[in-house]
């Protein structure tokens, strides 16, 4: 091997490693779940946690409704526990899927694998921001397989089916969501779809992860925005 190619190899290593670094430093930059919405991984309030391949399934008093969730973009899975505890403590049995780091456009699919698996009546699918988005897209090119789908601090891209039920809620305090886009989405919604805003609501309380760079403050509690969405969701849902 000549001292050139030795050269050549040499750096291409450094080049390599540095990304790694890079890379690693990187992926283990994300919003941590509060200490009190982990804790709900040990089950409780009449719902059990069932790991699956990828998630939790929340398993409560329900057996007709699923409601699979993808997490926000850099956010920690658990982060979403205490909205889908209550869910699923209403009757809405929710999947909490554990996205590649922590980025749902990795695994924008987990909803056909995970339909596959379980038996339900009817599948609901929601996300939050990054994590809505990536249930939008879903969504649009598998609404025969869905009966609705809610957009927390989100908004579609593609069109979505007629028949499908669609949530969409954001906080009127979040500094996060692009408004443009948001509007611009509203386009691809069907005519039945709900659209509310939460007064003083913002971004990250959606989850229970803290503040969120770039976000705005809250003028109500985060127990008190869960609390709206819940209901919302319930709505759609338990509702029909």
């Amino acid at each position: 091997m000549s001292r050139r190619t030795k050269r050549a190899l040499l750096i291409l290593g450094l080049v390599l490693l540095l990304l790694g670094v890079v890379c690693g430093v990187w992926a283990a930059d994300y919003y941590h779940a509060d200490p009190e919405a982990a804790a709900l991984l040990t089950g409780g309030q009449g719902v059990e946690m069932r790991p699956f391949d990828g998630g939790w399934l929340l398993d409560g008093p329900g057996t007709r409704d699923a409601f699979v969730f993808y997490p926000g973009g850099k956010v920690e899975a658990t982060a979403y526990l205490p909205l889908l505890t209550a869910l699923a403590r209403d009757g809405v049995d929710c999947f909490l899927v554990r996205m590649p780091l922590n980025l749902a456009f990795f695994k924008t699919n987990a909803a056909g694998a995970i339909r596959a698996a379980y038996a339900y009546d009817r599948w609901y699918l929601g996300g939050h921001s990054l994590g809505g988005a990536m249930a939008a897209v879903y969504a649009a090119g598998h609404g025969d397989d869905l009966d609705g789908l809610v957009l927390l601090a989100a908004y579609a891209t593609k069109p979505l089916p007629e028949h499908l039920a669609v949530l969409e809620l954001h906080g009127s305090a979040d500094g996060v969501l692009n408004r443009e886009k948001l509007a611009a989405g509203r386009q691809y919604l069907p005519a039945s779809a709900v659209c509310e805003e939460l007064p003083g609501g913002n971004h990250a309380q959606f989850g229970a992860y803290g503040p969120q760079k770039g976000d705005g403050a809250a003028a109500v509690t985060g127990a008190e925005q869960l609390a709206w969405a819940v209901d919302r969701i319930e709505q759609m849902i338990l509702g029909n």
